[in-house]
């Protein structure tokens, strides 16, 4: 049927205008409300407001507008139904063909960082979904537009087809639509249960990214879901895998614990090395020497613009990724030769791309939590628990191999400077084996662990840990605390002349 109605109520105004002047020259009825009516009649266009076809006023502060059985049953009555058709004359039903509507900017409003709940419930769209989904239930006689860059589409659809909508276009905006508002009411759900903290369903629907070749491992099926290329960008390499996905997101985590210039080396999700220096070239060659064979294959991230010198050297190994926020042009030439490389562009800040909330599948359910950032200890606090107070040196140490340690596979273990890690143990069954681990790491490194600090993702459940720390060489220790045998660690390492930080955080990460 040829489209002779339009009801047009949107929010986001963006070439709204433009199209209701085309369709009021192709001699459709407009149908509109508040500010969208008084925008209209400025462009000089025609226009009906909506008490006006409703016979019935604007309530409430404009809460209550749309929601009136002229417009909803003019939506929903069946064209062509018999039945239908006389009860909507009966009634007065006039038809609506066409429902331009997009919705309050609740999503907008809750991004804001003083928002308050009353400002929040205020822009929770009521009469805007409700139409979208009576015309997106009824996309058989209805056409339903809810993205202002559909606006051209439904014309050049109506110039094609002498004033009406194909079914295949009407059929994907309701698609489109449905999807919209899932998404909204998500939103809405989200917000209030975490703000509120009532016990609600866990709801999740994200887009399709991309489909994987396969998942972990060859027999598994994969695909990748959210706006996962809003923060990242391939310039160049082989198709992402499943595993290349966790090492970026691992390593994108990582780096937004440094502002100094930095470059990271991770494999399997885990850091293999970290260095920190003005000259990334240099923080390159600090982070590399922490261990030099499990690079291979592994992924590269740098917080800085990657440069010429530093490409060189990286191309002197095979890595998998490699991530920056930019790469200088003659670094990407010399990167560009090694055709299979992925080259990731950080398109935000790290701190920006990191995920507020964790999943994990487990049997039966979905495990949900905050993402391991919020009350994070910054360097400088922390209560120090020994005799000795740590030196500015030492301090800077414990606190560069702290920012390392959480992102270390538990149990965790890092020996660090100020600007590097010497020695790493990831994930032991018990805390003295990555301790000796780490040990081992450094020394097959050829790094003395003499003067460093030693990082524990958790507390030392006994002082066995910590002397092994000491026999190593280093001198002071930051760790959560919280052990029953708390002060036997902390006598440890006085009787040491240890330096010790208990920072009252944990960071297991399973």
């Amino acid at each position: 049927m040829k489209i002779s109605r339009a009801l047009i109520s949107v929010s986001d105004k963006t070439g709204v205008a433009a199209f209701a002047r085309a369709l009021e020259r192709q001699g459709v009825d407009i149908i509109s409300t508040g500010g969208t009516a008084t925008l209209l009649r400025k462009e000089k266009i025609p226009v009906r407001e909506i008490s006006s076809f409703t016979a019935f006023p604007e309530v409430l502060d404009g809460r209550v507008k749309t929601l009136h059985p002229r417009v909803h049953g003019g939506l929903l009555y069946r064209r062509g139904n018999a039945k239908h058709e006389a009860e909507a004359r009966e009634c007065g039903f006039e038809p609506i063909d066409l429902v331009v509507v997009n919705l309050y900017p609740f999503e907008a409003t809750i991004a804001k960082p003083d928002v308050t709940l009353a400002e929040a419930i205020e822009n929770i769209d009521i009469g805007g979904p409700s139409m979208i989904r009576s015309a997106a239930k009824n996309y058989e006689s209805v056409t339903v537009v809810i993205d202002p860059a559909d606006y051209d589409v439904v014309l050049e659809n109506m110039r094609d087809n002498k004033g009406e909508t194909t079914l295949k276009l009407r059929e994907r905006f309701a698609i489109k639509a449905f999807a919209r508002t899932a998404e909204y009411d998500r939103a809405i759900n989200s917000f209030l249960n975490k703000e509120q903290a009532t016990d609600a369903s866990f709801s999740l629907s994200l887009p399709l990214t991309m489909r994987l070749r396969y998942g972990e491992n060859p027999h598994q099926h994969a695909a990748l879901y959210g706006d996962f290329d809003k923060y990242f960008e391939k310039l160049q390499g082989k198709e992402l895998s499943f595993n290349n996905i966790l090492d970026i997101s691992a390593a994108t985590n990582l780096i937004a614990e440094f502002e100094a210039p930095t470059v990271a080396i991770l494999k399997h999700t885990n850091p293999c090395g970290v260095g920190s220096d003005a000259d990334l070239r240099k923080a390159w060659d600090k982070a590399f020497a922490t261990d030099k064979q499990a690079p291979f294959g592994g992924i590269i991230i740098c917080n800085r613009p990657l440069t010429e010198p530093l490409a060189k050297v990286i191309s002197e190994i095979f890595s998998e990724v490699i991530i920056a926020p930019d790469f200088e042009i003659e670094a990407r030439a010399i990167l560009q030769k090694k055709k299979n490389l992925r080259l990731i562009r950080l398109l935000t800040p790290a701190t920006e791309a990191r995920p507020a909330t964790d999943l994990r599948s487990v049997c039966g359910g979905v495990l949900v939590q905050d993402a391991d950032i919020a009350g994070e200890v910054k360097s400088g606090s922390g209560r120090v628990v020994t005799k000795r107070r740590p030196t500015k040196t030492e301090l800077n140490a414990m606190w560069f191999g702290w920012r390392v340690v959480k992102h270390v596979k538990s149990n965790a273990i890092v020996y660090a400077k100020s600007d590097r890690t010497l020695g790493i143990g990831a994930g032991q069954m018990s805390r003295i084996d990555s301790s000796r681990i780490a040990i081992w790491k450094a020394k097959e490194a050829g790094l003395s662990l003499k003067g460093s600090a030693v990082a524990s993702d958790a507390f030392f459940p006994f002082p066995d840990g910590l002397m092994a720390a000491v026999e190593a060489g280093a001198t002071c220790a930051i760790q959560p605390g919280g052990s029953v045998r708390d002060e036997e660690v902390i006598a440890a390492a006085n009787e040491r002349n240890m330096a010790m930080i208990f920072t009252g955080v944990r960071h297991f990460r399973h």
